[in-house]
């Protein structure tokens, strides 16, 4: 060794895939490293030729953009690609703070019938197995909410339009006057109790059949009046008054004082319900979709031409996903009166 000498350093595969496809790199961004890209991959819960299903954390961004590299696009296009060229796709989209289910598509074939199935303009097909699956696809969201409806269950029916705030920069999504002078989108949820009120949140769950931004969000706080806990957008106004959840409550059924069921060793500080500032408490548990993979060569010809090992494959996939750890805590807590 001298002074001036070169020294070659190995490069990882890893790292080897990442310059190759990011060859411009926008100002204000960084490469993902080895710890973002281990870690995204283990969110994946489901693998197959044209789908990947993860369970997204909270506070994980979705779509980034300059200031933002270590949003989910992004890092997927590095770490998520596997044995393929290019890296999986968004194809819908979960808010910053909700967790959950989300799917990406592997190939551009996938990507285009999956875009197609979250959108709200549907052409059916001519083919009958393909659109009973899309009419059987649902999503399910569990949400803890301040208050609780008037009713224990129903369809919200409520359009939504956008709106700029006083700064002329932050947008906001409300519901939408009758007036139709503004434009508006139609915005659709059903919506389910799922237990008695307790320190005054309810359980709730939500099924969107619509996909608007914010619906359920706004959808709970405007149309039902029961804000979802953590949501400081659109239920700051109740949030003033947050209390966190006494260690001592009254039992709903016969109005005497009982202990909330509280594990050993428990962390209270994780934005649970027993949390001065609480997370959001809103996530996507469970996705029903046609099998992308199957449908692919279905739709591309005829079913007698199809493999054997192929047909034999399912229509539909299922998919569950468990609730972030603020969220445990919170339902750990309250659920010995769910029903």
């Amino acid at each position: 060794m001298y002074v001036g000498a070169k020294v070659y350093v190995p490069v990882s595969v890893a790292e080897s895939k990442i310059s190759r496809r990011y060859e411009t790199i926008p100002s204000g961004t960084l490469y993902p490293n080895a710890d973002e890209i281990a870690y995204l991959q283990r969110l994946v819960k489901y693998k197959d030729s044209a789908i990947l299903v993860l369970n997204k954390p909270p506070k994980l961004p979705v779509k980034g953009h300059l200031p933002v590299h270590n949003s989910m696009d992004a890092l997927a296009e590095a770490a998520l690609s596997y044995d393929y060229n290019e890296g999986p796709k968004l194809v819908h989209r979960l808010d910053r703070e909700s967790s959950g289910l989300l799917i990406m598509g592997r190939t551009k074939e996938s990507v285009s019938h999956l875009e197609w199935l979250f959108s709200d303009a549907k052409v059916k097909s001519s083919s009958k197995a393909w659109n009973d699956a899309c009419e059987a696809t649902y999503q399910r969201y569990w949400a803890l909410v301040i208050g609780s409806p008037k009713e224990k269950e129903g369809l919200i029916c409520a359009p939504l339009t956008k709106v700029l705030l006083d700064d002329g920069k932050t947008e906001r999504v409300i519901l939408a006057h009758q007036s139709g002078f503004e434009a508006s989108q139609e915005a659709v949820t059903e919506y389910r109790v799922l237990g008695p009120t307790i320190n005054g949140c309810s359980w709730l769950e939500l099924r969107p059949l619509t996909s608007r931004k914010h619906q359920l969000r706004v959808h709970c706080a405007e149309a039902l009046g029961t804000p979802i806990v953590g949501d400081y957008k659109y239920g700051w106004f109740v949030h003033r008054g947050w209390k966190q959840t006494p260690q001592i409550d009254i039992e709903p059924t016969t109005g005497k004082p009982y202990k909330l069921r509280r594990p050993e060793g428990l962390d209270v500080q994780k934005g649970s319900v027993l949390s001065k500032v609480p997370l959001l408490h809103l996530h996507c548990r469970e996705i029903v979709l046609p099998n992308i993979a199957k449908f692919i060569h279905v739709l591309n010809r005829k079913s007698e031409d199809l493999d054997p090992v192929l047909r034999a494959k399912p229509d539909l996939l299922r998919f569950v996903a468990p609730m972030p750890s603020h969220m445990k805590i919170s339902w750990n807590l309250m659920s010995s009166y769910l029903v």
